[in-house]
């Protein structure tokens, strides 16, 4: 069961991760200049260029998937360590 969290905690953060940061940054190269995450200004202060993704998405994405790590690490904090039940054997010396 617990290989199970482990791999859907392990998948969901690093997809969120890699969704804020790689993907939505290659839609933003993609969509051409600027790449500043601000509104650009001219000298009379009108905008006359945004981006195209807003930056508190991606901002947003990348906290979630840390938010994820952190709940998946209180969980695994409050969870009990499984007892090993490997029995040994015994090999007699020549």
């Amino acid at each position: 069961m617990t290989d199970i969290i482990d791999k859907a905690a392990m998948a969901l953060s690093g997809g969120l991760m890699l969704l804020g940061v790689v993907v939505l940054g290659i839609v933003e190269i993609l969509a051409g200049q600027p790449y500043s995450p601000v509104p650009l200004t001219n000298e009379a202060g009108e905008v006359v260029a945004t981006p195209m993704i807003d930056p508190t998405i991606r901002t947003g994405l990348v906290l979630a998937g840390i938010a994820v790590l952190g709940v998946y690490a209180a969980y695994k904090l409050v969870t009990p360590v499984p007892e090993e039940t490997t029995a040994g054997r015994e090999v007699t010396a020549d």
